[in-house]
């Protein structure tokens, strides 16, 4: 795949000649619910490039079903009540038809709860699997696909034999460490540590002081945002980099700007997509993020990425169904695939099968060191 396939226009559609004719129908509003406020508002600019992007790409190509793209903005930043209120109004105040949300699981159920399967909602970020509602399409990765081939691959590669676990202790951190226990123990390791701590604890000093403590030399590193920050920070200055290893399943650009390059030895993370992905695909993608958003380009990271594949998602299923109808997209979306910066993707059970990249960091950022391929998300919805 190159950038003509889907990107070329991205920038050109007016030069390119579309014209209003081209776009007899009305538009489609597709509302956008990303963080523009909170802990994870940080994510809310690129997340924002990454969309108008989309829309732009599919517009140049001739919209969704032959109306252009027209995005509407909500803050997904909020609490979850204030989140589906802000949903409400897009969806029925202006009359948004489809719904792409890049936010955390609290207020993907509030979304869900409201819209009870009447319009299409595309979730996209990296969450803790289980969603299985009528309308609900999940591009994010599940911990299925991003640990149960990272694991036994890093205890081949690294032969730790010790294992401690720390999260967020809301249901994304704790699911995902409870699968890591079984992928672990599956390779003769051991849990020797499992903890949850709230979003507002800033210290981490006890905490690393009871993995020194365990004799760990690996870590299973499942925070959000600015808690994995804190706590890459504190291993670090433990002296605990260089004895242990550390693998994140949301450790993405923003967050390793934060942890620093000197805090990050020994650092893994498993992801679906990393800016520097050595692709035809994303590279080209890259390129075009970085000529359209200019030299003060929000870093570009792997949940502003998803963003835009929402986006293809909604194009794709639109187009096999020929409507946008919930009950018409569901019947027709097992198998449907589209391909973007990520390459090739599949839905399979509402959710995707896609590639999963293994990166190590170094004194110059993400390095892939290896790659699994079409790894499914291990959900079983019923389509």
């Amino acid at each position: 795949m190159n950038r003509r396939s889907f990107l070329h226009n991205t920038l050109a559609a007016t030069a390119a000649g579309i014209t209003t004719s081209a776009f007899a129908a009305s538009p489609l509003k597709v509302a956008v619910m990303i963080p523009q406020s909170g802990p994870a508002g940080l994510f809310g600019p690129s997340a924002k490039a990454c969309a108008n992007m989309a829309a732009a790409a599919l517009n140049a190509r001739g919209g969704i079903l032959g109306r252009q793209v027209d995005l509407l903005f909500g803050d997904a930043g909020l609490a979850p009540a204030e989140s589906a209120q802000t949903a409400l109004k897009l969806w029925k105040g202006q009359r948004a038809e489809a719904f792409i949300g890049m936010h955390d699981s609290a207020v993907r159920g509030a979304l869900v709860g409201l819209f009870k399967g009447q319009v299409p909602y595309f979730y996209t970020p990296v969450y803790e699997g289980g969603e299985c509602a009528r309308g609900t399409y999940v591009k994010g990765e599940t911990p299925q696909q991003q640990l149960e081939r990272v694991i036994p691959w890093l205890v081949t590669e690294r032969k730790p034999t010790k294992w401690y676990l720390i999260g967020n202790d809301y249901v994304w951190g704790r699911n995902t460490n409870a699968a890591a226990k079984g992928y672990i123990e599956k390779t003769g390791a051991k849990v020797v540590g499992d903890e949850y701590l709230p979003f507002t604890v800033d210290n981490f000093d006890a905490s690393v002081a009871r993995i020194r403590d365990s004799g760990a030399d690996a870590v299973l590193v499942s925070l959000v945002g600015g808690s994995s920050v804190t706590f890459n920070k504190a291993f670090a200055s433990f002296g605990l980099a260089d004895k242990a290893l550390r693998l994140g399943t949301l450790i993405e650009e923003n967050t390793l700007a934060g942890i620093g390059l000197s805090n990050a030895r020994n650092l893994y993370a498993s992801s679906g997509y990393f800016a520097n992905l050595d692709t035809p695909a994303a590279k080209a993608f890259a390129a075009d993020y970085a000529k359209y958003q200019g030299a003060n380009a929000p870093t570009l990271n792997g949940l502003a990425e998803s963003t835009y594949e929402g986006l293809l998602m909604l194009e794709a299923l639109a187009k096999k169904a020929g409507s946008l109808e919930v009950a018409k997209m569901d019947a027709v979306s097992e198998g449907t695939s589209y391909s973007g910066p990520r390459g090739t993707v599949t839905i399979q059970n509402r959710h995707v099968e896609q590639d999963i990249h293994v990166a190590e960091v170094t004194d110059k950022g993400f390095r892939v060191v290896k790659t699994f391929a079409k790894i499914g998300a291990g959900q079983s919805c019923k389509v």
